[in-house]
C-alpha cells in the first residue's frame, strides 16, 4: 500500500569532524567506513495549498525517482548519509480535473545524521535526521498558463528517516527506507511578482534498494 502522506549541509558535515577523529581510535582495522545504496523512491507529495494556489487546485504529481546514497560511518552506530539524484522533472497539475499545466525540475539533495542499531544480527535498522535543500529549475515552464507564473528558486527544510538494511553477507544487502521532508515553494506572477499563494509539497518518500558496504 502506498504511503500517503549546500552550505548548511557542509556546515553540518564540518560539525561532525570531532566525532570522526574520535572514531578513528575505535575503528576496527579491516572495517571500511563507506557504504553506498541505490534506491527506487516513490515520491508522494502532500500538496498543501493557500490562497489562489488552493482555488486553482495546483498540485505536484506523484512519481517514482531513482536515488543514489553515500554513507560514512564514524562509529559502528553513527553515520552520515548524503542522498543524491539528478534533476527530476515534476509534472504540475491544476483544476478539478488535475490537468497538466507544465513541469518544473527539482534537484533535492539531503544530508542526514543516522543512528544504526547493531544488536539484531544481519537486520540493521536505523533512524536519521538532517537537512534537505531543493533547487527548482524551469521555474516559469507553465505553457497552459501562458508561462505567466513562476516558483521559488529553492527550498530548505528538515528531513527525517527510518529504515533498515538486511545484509546477506559482509558486503551486499537489501534496503527499505522511508523519508519525510519539509519542502515548499511560493507561486508568483512573472509580471509584478505578485504572490498567488504557497504550495507545500512535504513529500513522503518510501523506497527500496540495494546496499553495498565496502
Amino acid at each position: 500500500m502506498r504511503i500517503k502522506s549546500l552550505v548548511a549541509a557542509m556546515a553540518a558535515v564540518a560539525s561532525l569532524a570531532p566525532i570522526a577523529a574520535h572514531a578513528q581510535t575505535q575503528a576496527v582495522e579491516d572495517d571500511n567506513p563507506w557504504m553506498v545504496r541505490v534506491r527506487a523512491v516513490d515520491l508522494l507529495f502532500q500538496n498543501g495549498q493557500t490562497n489562489t494556489v488552493s482555488t486553482l487546485n495546483v498540485k505536484a504529481q506523484n512519481q517514482w525517482i531513482p536515488e543514489f546514497d553515500v554513507s560514512y560511518f564514524f562509529t559502528k552506530n553513527i553515520a552520515a548519509e548524503l542522498v543524491l539524484t539528478w534533476p527530476q522533472q515534476v509534472n504540475i497539475t491544476a483544476g478539478s480535473g488535475n490537468t497538466n499545466v507544465g513541469k518544473i525540475s527539482a534537484l533535492p539533495p539531503s544530508l542526514l545524521v543516522q543512528y544504526h542499531f547493531t544488536d539484531f544480527g544481519a537486520f540493521k535498522p536505523y533512524v536519521g535526521v538532517g537537512v534537505n535543500y531543493t533547487i527548482f529549475g524551469n521555474r516559469q515552464n507553465f505553457p497552459a498558463l501562458g508561462n505567466s507564473v513562476q516558483v521559488d528558486q529553492s527550498s530548505v527544510g528538515v528531513v527525517g528517516q527510518v529504515g533498515a538494511d538486511y545484509m546477506f553477507d559482509k558486503h551486499w544487502g537489501a534496503n527499505i527506507d522511508v523519508k519525510y521532508a519539509t519542502m515548499s515553494t511560493n507561486v508568483n506572477t512573472v509580471q509584478g511578482n505578485t504572490n498567488l499563494g504557497k504550495l507545500t509539497l512535504n513529500p513522503w518518500m518510501p523506497a527500496v534498494g540495494i546496499t553495498y558496504k565496502f
